[in-house]
């Protein structure tokens, strides 16, 4: 799903460079196929995870790095990448963005082994981080405040449709071809990015263009690497290997520094003066937490629903698309109840509410029908991201003055980004824990070999992509196949409840650290 703050970045940017009503549309093709293509790379490698884990023989510690490389440089380098399309051209900067994203693409779809598929996903990232701000900034730019409402409207509209489809579409080049044209059908999208941009997108810069925060940003990235490095190859190491010991103490140490590095730069990516309000801090907290428990869950609900509940990769592409659909479509009216009630009540209703779908992702067993399973989930997990989007939006631009909106858009959806990198390292762990204890547990019943059971306990980091030991009569295969299926559902339901309790810190935020009611609430996220 798409992040919060994207259309107030949008908003909150100077038209600095309004096109024709002709070249308008071309703009609109552009940035809708180019932002497409970063937001559907985010959510389609999830349903791609289980293949990759077969094709790959890849555990869960190398597809964690699958989708993590390519977070953590989007997330570390979001910001830079908008500052430096205001300095040196938003087109110009938007075509090295798509350049470099379908270029990786190209590296993502002929890997071989994990480490070439982490390497390429790595660079997909930067080439995003590049992309995403820079179409944003091109819409801004290219329309003018009469305009760009509705410039918005189609932007929003689109992107939605895009994203929905992007993963049943991905689930269903899987199922009948192959994970490698997951990342290759960006190759033609891309190719038709760069021919409109270069035929009809207007070059646009800032009027008033600020140095690039190059120092903030990689001590941000290393910060952050540092982090998801040490809880990620925990699983792999242990948490008394060196490595995982001395990348922990980098990352916080290194975040730490950031902190004192922003406060003493000329132009900070994040100028901290900005948490001075405590409106800000608490959607920026709440972001955080909530934006949390959405990463880790949709990168383990794949895995249930291919490798537990053996859906079809296309089936489980299409299985969020309910939530998908709710946001889009009641985003309009929840941009009414700030109007109506201010920002606080809906921040409130709207994470209690995905609480309960969460809580609800916690019942299923293995089996049943996804419309009495996984469907009325999905439905109250949407309703409540619908309740908290457009309020979210709305703290945020106007905590800040007007002047800053844009900066604070573009931090609070650089938040939205990390607090999904750092759900997938962290929870990741409880995850193959978890996992790990009930399979030994539900193993200690069935009596096996003792070469048996060292060959499953040495495997238990693969999750529900365990193989079964060779030589195994059919009952006990059968029998430790159940285990596995299991204890796998087990560890999700745990995780389930982890996603309950974010989504209800979510809410306390708000009810501690949002106004009943803002000085300005005239701005609200709308599709029109």
């Amino acid at each position: 799903m798409n992040q919060p703050c994207q259309e107030a970045v949008i908003r909150s940017g100077d038209s600095t460079a309004p096109c024709s009503a002709r070249s308008q549309a071309w703009v609109l093709a552009a940035t809708i196929l180019g932002s497409s293509m970063a937001f559907i790379d985010g959510t389609v490698v999830n349903v791609a995870l289980p293949a990759l884990q077969s094709s790959l023989h890849a555990t869960v510690v190398d597809v964690q790095w699958v989708v993590e490389s390519y977070g953590l440089f989007l997330a570390a380098l979001l910001l830079i990448g908008g500052a430096m399309g205001d300095s040196f051209g938003r087109r110009s900067i938007f075509l090295f963005g798509t350049g470099l994203f379908a270029a990786a693409s190209v590296g993502c779809g002929l890997s071989s082994s994990i480490s070439q598929l982490i390497a390429a996903r790595s660079f997909q990232g930067i080439g995003a981080a590049f992309l995403v701000p820079s179409s944003l900034a091109i819409i801004s730019a290219s329309f003018d405040e009469k305009s760009r409402g509705r410039a918005i409207g189609t932007w929003s509209g689109f992107t939605a449709i895009t994203t929905a489809l992007g993963p049943v579409l991905g689930g269903w080049l899987i199922q009948h071809a192959s994970w490698h044209w997951v990342f290759l059908i960006n190759v033609p999208i891309a190719a038709a990015v760069i021919a409109i941009s270069l035929w009809h997108v207007p070059e646009s810069r800032s009027s008033t263009p600020q140095k690039t925060d190059w120092l903030g940003a990689a001590v941000a990235t290393v910060g952050l690497g540092g982090i998801v490095f040490g809880f990620v190859e925990s699983a792999n190491l242990g948490w008394r290997h060196p490595l995982v010991l001395g990348s922990l103490l980098v990352g916080f140490a290194s975040l730490i520094a950031f902190v004192f590095v922003e406060k003493r730069v000329a132009a900070p990516m994040v100028p901290l003066s900005l948490f001075k309000s405590s409106s800000f801090t608490g959607a920026n907290l709440l972001t955080l937490l909530l934006y949390a428990a959405l990463g880790i869950f949709f990168f383990l609900f794949p895995m249930n629903l291919i490798q537990v509940q053996k859906y079809s990769t296309t089936a489980t592409g299409a299985a969020a698309l309910p939530l998908i659909l709710l946001i889009f479509f009641l985003s309009r009216w929840s941009g009414g109840l700030v109007a109506r009630f201010g920002p606080k009540l809906p921040l409130i209703v709207g994470p209690l509410i995905a609480a309960a779908g969460f809580l609800l992702f916690a019942l299923p067993s293995v089996g049943g029908s996804y419309w009495t399973t996984f469907f009325p989930a999905f439905m109250v997990l949407g309703l409540g991201m619908a309740v908290s989007v457009a309020p979210l939006t709305t703290v945020v631009m106007s905590s800040v003055d007007q002047a800053r909106a844009g900066t604070a858009s573009g931090i609070n959806n650089a938040v939205s980004r990390v607090a999904g990198v750092l759900a997938v390292a962290i929870f990741g762990i409880v995850m193959v824990s978890a996992f790990s204890a009930r399979l030994q547990h539900s193993l200690a019943a069935l009596n096996l070999a003792p070469a048996a059971l060292h060959q499953i306990h040495s495997g238990v980091i693969r999750l529900a992509s365990l193989e079964v030991p060779a030589g195994l009569d059919q009952q006990t295969t059968s029998a430790v196949q159940a285990a596995i299926a299991h204890s796998f559902v087990f560890a999700f339901r745990l995780v389930a409840i982890i996603c309950v309790a974010l989504a209800l810190a979510s809410a306390a935020v708000a009810s501690r650290m949002i106004p009943s009611r803002n000085a300005a609430l005239a701005y609200h996220v709308s599709p029109e």
